[in-house]
């Protein structure tokens, strides 16, 4: 984009109470498998009601003024589930269980086979999305190193060449995404910081391959967890001056939350910066000064040109209200930095 300082969402916003189960939401971690107990609409009209849910999440992202719109993930169970569970070579039906990154036994995809992708599992979430809107539309998919954490993997024995298939099923999704309107997409890798020894071995490769023949802008999205999880997060990042060198033209980091020092920023010389300058686990919005003063913070160490303003994290957990106040200050706030440029 042109516009300096343009706003996005990381990917999620609110799903509506009338669709999903906000108690089971809350109440449990984000699936790695399926939970279908969290959707309150039956089978046959569910899709209808994601559409009308999802339409709504647009408008919502356009009356709030964002420039880069994201259909809000409003079909996932999680970020993850969705896209990671639609493959051969997986069975979700006997889940098997790995450490998540907070050290706790999750349930998860047992990969029992090569992972082979079967066709498009999000293109008709482009299209959609691409039909209610002239502004530019950005779709995410989970990363290959996150899929690989996230997996029980009782065929490769072999972490590097797990990643090498996740990141080639996620190449073949974002050639798919690009060509049914994508503008820019979007690589959610998390678990790259919160297994740095591994990342440093096989993260940069599997961003790259998932990345391969892309010519639409792409981002990788590296946090700490949602907001609503993750009370305490750390200040500093334990894996992003390496993604420097990766294939993506932007990072997005969070910021808002854990306070980070943006000096930090300087690692990432080469790329543009989603900067999470919402703090989601805050419930009270932001004032557009309060957002100003973080990007002006970033700006002491990016160039104008290569900053983009962000939550820190999807909004998945967030009421609507909060998140509509959160998203107009946003804006607001990139609107008064805009202007002293």
């Amino acid at each position: 984009m042109e516009k300096l300082l343009p706003t996005t969402l990381v990917g999620s916003y609110p799903q509506p109470a009338w669709l999903v189960s906000r108690s089971t939401l809350l109440e449990k971690v984000p699936p790695r498998v399926r939970l279908r107990e969290i959707w309150r609409i039956e089978e046959d009209e569910l899709e209808n009601a994601q559409d009308a849910a999802t339409l709504m999440a647009i408008q919502d992202q356009i009356e709030a003024g964002i420039d880069i719109v994201t259909d809000g993930e409003i079909r996932r169970e999680s970020y993850f589930n969705r896209f990671a569970t639609a493959f051969e070579g997986i069975d979700i039906d006997r889940p098997g269980q790995v450490y998540g990154r907070d050290g706790t036994l999750q349930w998860v995809p047992r990969v029992i086979g090569p992972i082979r992708r079967i066709g498009p599992v999000q293109v008709r979430d482009v299209e959609f999305l691409r039909r209610a809107t002239s502004k530019p539309i950005k779709m995410t998919v989970p990363g290959p190193f996150t899929m690989m954490r996230m997996a029980k993997d009782e065929y490769y024995h072999d972490k590097g060449a797990l990643v090498r298939d996740y990141a080639g099923v996620v190449n073949e999704e974002l050639r798919d995404l690009e060509m049914a309107g994508a503008d820019v997409l979007q690589i959610d890798d998390p678990f790259l910081q919160a297994f740095p020894d591994e990342a440093e071995l096989y993260g940069v490769e599997g961003i790259d391959i998932a990345l391969e023949g892309i010519t639409k802008p792409t981002i990788v999205h590296l946090c700490f967890g949602y907001g609503y999880w993750m009370k305490d997060k750390p200040s500093g990042y334990s894996y992003l001056p390496q993604l420097n060198r990766c294939r993506a033209d932007a990072i997005s980091i969070e910021a808002a939350q854990p306070r980070l020092d943006p000096k930090i920023l300087e690692a990432l010389p080469d790329k543009d910066v989603l900067y999470g300058v919402l703090d989601l686990k805050d419930q009270i919005p932001e004032t557009p000064e309060v957002v100003a003063e973080r990007l002006r913070g970033a700006l002491q160490h990016i160039a104008p040109e290569r900053l983009i303003a962000a939550p820190d994290c999807g909004m998945k957990y967030m009421s609507r209200e909060v998140a509509m106040a959160k998203m107009k200050a946003m804006v607001a706030g990139a609107d008064l930095v805009r202007a002293e440029l």
